[in-house]
């Protein structure tokens, strides 16, 4: 990766570090390499941070003036726009959005025109035109200079489309829903009144600078209180840009990426569905899904950390369920990315076609207890861990000592100065002793 794509986009302060002037050759330089000379349309859409309209304006400028049209979504989730991308016949989609990330942030990340996440060598072309301020020979005027097409109905389509992926509707049902004040504030609601589900929603009222502000998916303790006071059959909470998930139980317990990969892995499994019998996950996945799993003859296949690699191991090898703790869950059936919404619908319909609680659906999984410790090191060092004698020697040594019952996960910080030890086992006591002495050594070789 470069130095303005990282795993999910551009990121950075709004007006500071994501200016209009970087947005404008994004959406040049962006527009110019997708198209490849060709005539067509991008389709944009954006999350409800008030510089949104700053970035989309800019964004919108640099792609009309390679002569392609831009049909704006207006607010809409990420995986909207990675449907309607197609649903379009565009040649790409864009996402103005930081998804969890502070108000004062924003992004912007781009689909292709089905709905994939750009691969590196794409993004890495992209670049290389803006960081090297080459000149770009498209220059159309008159009638071909690309226009907008506003379009205020399309995340219409978007619901009806999830309508789509399951039977019947959902009467009966008690759901609390946190939107986060993010881009599923209107969306949600309307699906789930259309499904005929009793709603309880919080946080649908975004002024441009309260999304993700103490609530949505990274503050899951607002929704398991509503759960609660309501008496709720389930509660979904959705971040900024509506591309994760995390539920909770009638009991107001959570139910993480992980353990919605076990309850759908198994019923995609016993319904046939499960393709290569295979579930994928990521290093960080929670050994008791693997074990859970193993125990259902269901294989876990995992990746690195990040949606995008979860993806790219589902298509090489037609799996069709794989996702992060997170709450990044993807169902390849419906959508090609991470999409929040989507997997609350499918999780309610295990409910419905097993006629279990959630809670009781939540409990085939038993969590093995995990301990993550940040050792500080020098940053020039910290992706050399493994060519210290010492440090590999003790991580081999930790691993023989658990004997499959646990494992250590080291991780350099893809930003800052630190190098991520997590250890997972039985005996949480046992793994915090052995994660602090694993950081401190981390951090006495790597500071020199």
């Amino acid at each position: 990766m470069g130095k303005l794509f990282g795993t999910d986009g551009i990121r950075g302060i709004a007006n500071k570090e994501l200016t209009p002037e970087l947005a404008f050759k994004v959406g040049r330089a962006g527009a110019y390499i997708l198209s490849k000379g060709e005539k067509g349309r991008i389709v944009l859409g954006k999350d409800t941070r008030k510089s949104g309209d700053m970035l989309e304006a800019a964004l919108t400028a640099g792609i009309c003036s390679i002569g392609l049209d831009v049909i704006t979504l207006g607010v809409v989730p990420t995986p909207a726009v990675a449907y309607l991308a197609r649903k379009y016949d565009a040649l790409a989609g864009i996402v103005i959005s930081a998804s969890h990330n502070p108000v004062e942030y924003n992004g912007i990340k781009f689909f292709n025109g089905n709905g994939y996440k750009l691969n590196d060598a794409v993004e890495d072309e992209i670049e290389r035109l803006i960081l090297n301020n080459e000149e770009i020979p498209l220059r159309p005027i008159k009638e071909d200079v690309g226009h907008t097409i506003i379009e205020e109905d399309g995340y219409n389509y978007y619901i009806d489309h999830l309508k789509s992926t399951i039977k019947g509707d959902l009467k009966g049902i008690k759901v609390a829903v946190d939107c986060g004040n993010g881009a599923l504030y209107k969306i949600a609601p309307k699906l789930l009144e259309k499904l005929n589900a009793e709603i309880i929603v919080i946080n649908d009222k975004p002024n441009g600078g309260n999304i993700n502000v103490e609530c949505g998916s990274t503050n899951p303790s607002m929704i398991q209180s509503l759960v609660l006071e309501t008496k709720a059959d389930i509660g979904l909470s959705f971040d900024g840009d509506g591309d994760r998930l995390i539920a909770v139980d009638e009991n107001g317990d959570i139910v993480d990426g992980d353990h919605i990969l076990a309850i759908c892995g198994t019923h995609l499994h016993d319904n046939g569905k499960l393709n290569n019998n295979v579930v994928v996950g990521t290093v960080m996945t929670n050994m008791g899904l693997d074990v859970y799993l193993k125990s259902k003859n269901i294989d876990i296949v995992k990746t690195a950390v990040g949606d995008r690699y979860v993806l790219e191991e589902m298509l090489a090898n037609g799996y069709v369920l794989g996702g992060e703790q997170s709450g990044h869950i993807i169902f390849l059936e419906h959508n090609t990315t991470g999409d929040g919404l989507l997997t609350g619908l499918q999780l309610i319909q295990v409910m419905k076609e097993t006629e279990r609680k959630l809670s009781e659906l939540n409990s085939i999984m038993t969590n093995f207890p995990q301990v993550l410790i940040n050792a500080k090191v020098k940053n020039e060092l910290k992706n050399s861990y493994l060519e210290d004698e010492k440090i590999k020697f003790e991580i081999e040594k930790i691993e023989k000592m658990f004997h499959g019952e646990g494992r250590v996960v080291i991780r350099p910080s893809g930003t800052e100065p630190l190098v991520r030890v997590m250890i997972e086992g039985k005996d949480r006591k046992k793994i915090e002793d052995i994660a602090k002495g694993l950081a401190r050594l981390i951090e006495e070789r790597l500071r020199k």
